[in-house]
């Protein structure tokens, strides 16, 4: 009798035609780590000081070390999920969100929310890159003539009509790697100039006076902002589809231990940023914690030329996943023959159209809280509870079942995605 062994596990049926030319699996751990630092560490993290004094030392330190370990836990089960079903690797988060929900609903409860985060990310990263490459070169260059921002964040954009031609996810691992050491590097530098500086003169701890109804809103937004710092979770099952699998040897271990690895860069770049600059600057700090460091100027220079290095490789992980959803439809939706003429018109006309919101809506950033409430609220915190609690079914009051119920509720108080944990019932 021979034995038959497990089948060598492949991507959801409904892609097979998709994926005849899918995604290579050639990726080793460490990719996963610099994708994922590179997706996760945004120049977001510049701006937890500011959520800090709207939150105080308390709750401040409580949501910056919850938010950590729930994202890490459902970072892991994302990554469990990957491949739930023997023989089928679910590469996309729309593909299994298809697979609890049903084919129509589960698009619809996933795929808006992804391309929130996305889109949205993608968005905040070209005016982020143009306010930066100005910054830069106004300390650089004190003599030259001033120009408006909108032309630095077309020059920062002009990057990504060559950089999206790259045809997958392995093919940016260079720039990824660059932008998770320039991650780690400003972050360093933001908090170590604030020990450098010591404490502002008469330092304030106390919460930033303002009408209730705008504290409110303010307060709401350092949640958004906290949730957006921990967006890498719209993109993770599309990293994992990067890295090879066999029944001997499946993609969640090497995927884990580099997202294990991800965390930890992760934790030396939020809280010291986080707790250092509101120690530094107290209510007094500003949304961008660079900002309060004037000297030395060639540190700060230099900072902020790592922060556009940084989100020159975010925008394309971030960019890649819709790539993919985009020329998937063309091919699929209207027979578009797949190749360079049909990665041109795509990547191209994507690139244009979050260059064109960047310019148009430059003040786009401070939105984080609203986006991070809508979108990367739940795919961070919700969605990946409950999958869980559909696919894997833990016993009643079990310690997986209590964690997976109790995250999504708390964390809907905060998101306008309330009614999510309704699904579960």
């Amino acid at each position: 009798m021979v034995s038959s062994s497990p089948p060598a596990p492949k991507e959801v049926p409904s892609d097979d035609k998709w994926a005849e030319d899918g995604p290579p699996r050639e990726a080793k751990w460490w990719y996963s780590t610099f994708h994922t630092v590179t997706a996760m560490v945004g120049a977001g993290v510049l701006s937890l000081p500011y959520a800090m004094a709207y939150l105080g030392w308390g709750p401040g330190t409580v949501v910056m070390i919850l938010s950590w370990c729930i994202t890490l836990n459902t970072m892991w089960q994302m990554i469990q999920l990957h491949e739930c079903v023997p023989g089928v690797r679910f590469d996309r988060y729309k593909d299994l969100g298809k697979h609890v929900f049903g084919p129509k609903l589960g698009a619809w409860i996933v795929l808006p929310q992804q391309l929130i985060v996305q889109v949205g990310c993608d968005i905040v990263y070209m005016v982020t890159g143009g306010k930066c490459l100005q910054k830069f070169m106004e300390i650089a260059c004190t003599n030259c003539t001033r120009i408006r921002q909108s032309y630095w964040i077309c020059i920062f954009g002009s990057v990504h009509f060559f950089l999206s031609q790259l045809p997958n996810f392995n093919s940016v691992s260079g720039v990824s790697l660059a932008a998770a050491i320039m991650s780690l590097s400003y972050s360093t530098i933001a908090w170590v100039g604030c020990v450098g500086k010591g404490r502002v003169p008469n330092v304030s701890y106390a919460y930033k006076t303002t009408s209730p109804t705008d504290y409110m809103f303010r307060v709401f937004n350092a949640l958004g902002q906290v949730s957006f710092a921990y967006a890498g979770h719209a993109v993770v099952l599309e990293i994992q589809a990067t890295i090879p699998s066999t029944p001997e040897k499946p993609s969640r271990v090497p995927m884990w231990k580099g997202a294990v690895w991800a965390y930890f860069v992760n934790a030396l770049c939020y809280f010291p940023v986080a707790f250092i600059g509101y120690w530094a600057f107290g209510q007094d700090v500003d949304d961008n914690v660079l900002v309060g460091l004037e000297r030395p100027s060639w540190l700060i220079a230099a900072a902020n030329l790592m922060v556009v290095v940084h989100v020159i490789g975010s925008y394309q992980v971030y960019a890649m996943p819709v790539f993919d959803l985009m020329e998937q439809k063309m091919v699929k939706t209207w027979n578009f023959p797949p190749g360079v003429l049909l990665r041109f018109i795509v990547r191209t006309s994507y690139v244009a159209f979050t260059l064109f919101l960047g310019v148009t809506f430059p003040f786009f950033g401070d939105l984080l809280g609203f986006f991070g409430g809508f979108g990367f609220a739940p795919t961070t915190y919700i969605l990946p509870s409950i999958l869980w609690l559909k696919i894997k079914k833990p016993r009643r009051f079990s310690t997986s079942w209590l964690i997976n119920w109790v995250s999504p509720k708390n964390v809907s108080v905060s998101s306008p995605f309330s009614s999510a944990s309704k699904m579960l019932e």
